[in-house]
């Protein structure tokens, strides 16, 4: 997002023969400001005659097709920026996480201009996901919609389903293309444009504007005389890709493949990489929730000051909610799809797993406004991470044992889940997911706002203003 441009996101995508168990994943944490919470919502199918979509952002306007696919998202508490539904899964088993804020370089934006009341990241998921039944049809959809109205902002795009993963990026103002993540393959994103070299003969694992072969021609954008490498026609290479971008990439790529030695500032990072091991859902989580650890830059770790301040970390404190859409090969889409959610901080939060299928979310996560408030989900995992912040190494220990023992007991949840709603379909399918997304989460509200109690009463000894007796004077 980029209510503050210097807290920008970090993504990953996954394709099928890449994952342990066969399913294709995407996830983001969606970074923006310390305390601004979001919600989690299921919007129900619907048909609205001349639909269309106003942005409460700027002036960007456009009709929408009348039938609406039901779908998960996560909204903002409040709309007066725009809705920023950012992430979700509809009905047709098709995710969506939207947008990897990057940035294009001078030369492009020149020859053509952000447009300033065009599409931006808070509309996109909004007049995108409802409507499509695809990741391919997703990156048409969305890709059509920039060339016609233009974007304010540059971005990437995540698009998965069951078969194929897809990141779009927009280069310019109406400028993009689109690159299928093999399935053997895995991308992690950090704020830098990252798709390389397009290969206009194979439209099967490439797409793009339909002109924006002769937009570079016509204005002398390419420095290569050999390939159309996006990255360097619309992308940057500065001192902040160096710092605030690469090293967040490097180190998903040194978690992945550790036997591949790599510069941390390098430039020629590759966007696709193999990993040496098939990838669990739980190493896109510590992906996501990574902070440097095991290297001198870790914020938290024992390196020198300097370098524990010297890059930007994947988990930080202005992190919203973290997913994870993973999307496994079940025929029913309701099952298919898990909507991970972190809510707060990554590091410090645990992913819930709420189905595609569910048709309600609970009642904290609808809830939450700027203002602490204890019965929202967001503010519940945020107040457990910020009296954790207060004296960690008190405390981080038991942060950690409570992440434990629920990642475990969600991993035995969708065990158990799945046996049963296998078996299952139509509205029995949908309440029996729902009633377990929402047992999930319930306890994951107890645990936490239990380590909270506990952490406050804790705190009680840590006072500046205490006094020991020495009855020896």
């Amino acid at each position: 997002m980029l209510n503050n441009p210097y807290s920008a996101c970090t993504s990953i995508l996954i394709g099928k023969n890449a994952t342990v168990d066969g399913s294709v994943m995407i996830g983001r944490n969606e970074d923006s400001r310390p305390a601004w919470p979001k919600h989690f919502v299921v919007h129900p199918a619907k048909t609205t005659p001349n639909a269309t979509f106003k942005s409460t952002d700027n002036t960007f306007e456009m009709p929408l097709p009348e039938a609406a696919a039901k779908y998960t998202a996560t909204p903002e508490w409040s709309d007066k920026y725009g809705v920023f539904e950012e992430d979700g899964i509809n009905e047709f088993g098709v995710a969506m996480s939207a947008t990897e804020s990057t940035y294009s370089n001078d030369r492009v934006l020149a020859a053509d201009p952000l447009v300033k009341d065009g599409i931006g990241e808070e509309a996109m998921i909004t007049v995108t996901l409802p409507y499509i039944k695809s990741a391919r049809e997703g990156v048409a959809r969305l890709g059509a919609i920039i060339a016609q109205y233009g974007t304010d902002e540059s971005n990437g795009i995540l698009f998965a389903d069951r078969d194929e993963a897809w990141y779009l990026e927009t280069g310019a103002g109406h400028y993009w293309v689109a690159q299928r993540i093999p399935d053997d393959g895995y991308a992690v994103v950090a704020n830098q444009m990252a798709i390389q070299t397009i290969d206009f003969d194979d439209p099967d694992h490439f797409m793009w504007h339909p002109k924006i072969r002769e937009f570079v021609v016509d204005y002398s954008l390419n420095p290569s005389k050999t390939e159309f490498n996006f990255r360097n026609i619309f992308g940057t290479h500065n001192q902040m890709d160096g710092y605030y971008n690469l090293p967040r990439v490097w180190y998903g790529q040194k978690l992945f493949n550790p036997h591949t030695k790599q510069d941390i500032n390098s430039h020629e990072l590759p966007f696709v990489q193999r990993a040496e091991n098939l990838l669990s859902l739980e190493d896109a989580q510590q992906f996501l929730g990574s902070h440097f650890q095991e290297t001198p830059f870790d914020p938290i770790g024992k390196g020198p000051v300097e370098d524990r301040k010297r890059y930007r970390p994947v988990s930080l404190a202005t992190t919203q909610e973290s997913h994870i859409l993973q999307l496994r090969q079940y025929a029913q889409p309701e099952l298919a799809g898990i909507h991970w959610l972190a809510m707060g901080v990554t590091a410090q939060s645990v992913y819930v797993p709420f189905y595609a299928g569910i048709t309600d979310t609970p009642a904290d996560y609808q809830r939450g406004k700027v203002t602490y408030s204890p019965d929202s989900a967001y503010w519940v995992f945020k107040q457990a991470g910020v009296m954790v912040d207060a004296h960690y190494k008190a405390f981080g220990d038991q942060l950690a044992d409570v992440q434990k023992e629920l990642r475990q007991a969600f991993g035995r949840s969708v065990i158990e889940t799945d046996r049963v709603a296998k078996n299952l379909a139509g509205s029995e399918l949908r309440t029996y997911l729902t009633q377990h997304s929402l047992q999930n989460a319930e306890l994951a509200l107890t645990k936490y706002r239990a380590l909270t109690a506990d952490l406050i009463t804790k705190a009680t000894a840590f006072s500046p203003l205490s006094y020991r007796q020495d009855l020896n004077l």
